[in-house]
């Protein structure tokens, strides 16, 4: 046995996504590699001329109860879990062969509960037992056996293959079984927030009895809120849309931890305005907010508000980055980070002098944030998580009550409605001041530390 990597002369394929399995397949008999698979991937397979044995054919028992069993076998398992120069005389007495690499991915359990109505039979039906155990099996195994959950994991596999004598590297099936523990805990996760949903009469109830999500290391970072503080930015693995987690950096340093955050919060912001906006955030606040015609005049007007605080400040915008406003922007401040839904050559020519800034862009704009599949918004605190339906509602005109002898006027309401986006953006309770779409002033609810200071002076 080759101690650093894996011969493969036998696979395992068991999928329910099937994209670009038959490539995959035809490679490794090519290889002349052996494969074994289960009922309906075996059809699929050999409807497609590959050779392939069929589970039921191996272990020379039938697959019963409508699929639902068809791998948990001593054949199956122990090919899985044999260690090679251990237990070699026990899986020959047994007839039972090495499996080598592992291609599975599970029952589309996600899938299926997100799609509305959705039964509680049909649920059921898609959890995958066999999958799991499977994946388990081999990942604990990962000396003597590679494995593969994801079509994007197979070109990885045949290029070390075709270039390594028909070998994968132990280093390789090492990261791949991580990857499979990081797979089944997912899904089981996915599994207990649907059943855990389900209230003792059989309703839906909003929040599980306990709750499991995923989340993906994206980056390390050099320090966190402080500078003695150890970071890392997290992604959950349904991100997509137009969010901090799913922007392209174009230019500049990595982000950095308060970077992130002052991000995230300005393009929130600015996502709110349908009109080419402009949104400056500046230690976790907004200080600048404008809509107007164009992001230049948006961006001149948003820097009015608070001139001091944009200084080092985040910049978002919601319409495309142009060499114009990129040019005024650099020429009058300092800014950390500039965010928007496209980044013009002319803008990034602009920004190229600049190295320290960060521009960051998106391969798709929409003005809604899929965070999560579930859409939830958390905070830490110690010895819990707190947890709520993430905050969407925007306010509109009929939704305003008049209680005050004089009514608003037209101006007066479209002034309301603005400044009340602004405000959901201000940490704790707020005051801001706009007109004709431009904040004119804004107060977070936090302590002055100018009248502190003031009135300390006057005690002394």
């Amino acid at each position: 046995m080759n101690a650093t990597a894996i011969l493969i002369r036998r696979a395992l394929i068991s999928v329910s996504n099937k994209t670009n399995i038959l490539s995959f397949a035809s490679a490794l008999v090519e290889k002349g590699v052996e494969i074994i698979s289960t009922g309906g991937t075996a059809k699929f397979l050999g409807d497609n001329g590959i050779p392939v044995i069929e589970v039921s054919s191996y272990t020379g028992f039938p697959e019963i109860m409508g699929g639902r069993l068809k791998t948990l076998h001593p054949k199956i398992h122990g090919g899985l879990l044999g260690r090679r120069g251990q237990d070699d005389l026990e899986m020959k007495e047994n007839k039972i062969l090495p499996i080598d690499l592992l291609v599975v991915n599970l029952y589309p359990f996600e899938d299926v509960v997100s799609k509305q109505n959705c039964e509680m039979l049909e649920a059921i039906e898609n959890i995958d037992i066999g999958g799991p155990a499977m994946l388990r099996a081999a990942a604990k195994n990962y000396v003597n056996i590679a494995i593969a959950t994801d079509t994007s994991d197979y070109e990885r596999i045949l290029d070390e293959i075709l270039y390594n004598n028909g070998m994968v590297s132990v280093s390789t099936s090492f990261d791949l079984a991580v990857k499979a523990f990081e797979y089944t805990c997912r899904y089981d996760g996915a599994i207990a927030n649907y059943l855990g949903s389900i209230g003792v009469r059989g309703e839906r109830v909003q929040f599980p009895r306990t709750y499991s999500t995923q989340f993906r290391k994206a980056q390390e970072m050099r320090y966190g809120e402080n500078p003695h503080q150890s970071a890392a930015f997290y992604i959950t693995q349904e991100s997509d849309g137009s969010c901090i987690a799913t922007a392209r950096k174009l230019q500049g340093k990595e982000l950095s931890y308060n970077n992130i955050a002052d991000t995230d919060t300005a393009l929130e912001c600015v996502k709110s305005f349908s009109a080419p906006s402009c949104v400056i955030v500046k230690h976790s606040n907004p200080c600048g907010v404008s809509t107007s015609s164009n992001i230049l005049e948006a961006y001149n007007r948003a820097y009015k508000a608070d001139p001091n605080s944009a200084f080092g400040g985040v910049i978002a915008f919601n319409r495309p980055l142009d060499g114009v406003t990129a040019k005024a922007i650099l020429d009058r401040q300092f800014v950390e980070v500039i965010i928007a839904p496209e980044v013009t050559p002319e803008a990034l020519a602009a920004t190229s002098g600049k190295t320290q800034v960060r521009v960051l862009a998106f391969d798709n704009w929409d003005s809604i944030n899929h965070n999560d599949a579930y859409g939830w918004d958390y905070k830490r605190v110690g010895g819990g998580l707190l947890l709520q339906n993430r905050d969407l509602w925007q306010i509109e005109q009929s939704n305003l009550k008049v209680v005050t002898r004089r009514k608003p006027s037209n101006q007066e309401i479209a002034d309301l409605l603005f400044v009340w986006k602004v405000v959901k953006f201000v940490k704790s309770n707020a005051i801001v001041y706009g007109r004709d779409g431009m904040v004119l002033g804004i107060g977070a609810g936090q302590m002055s530390r100018v009248f502190s200071v003031l009135d300390l002076l006057r005690c002394n």
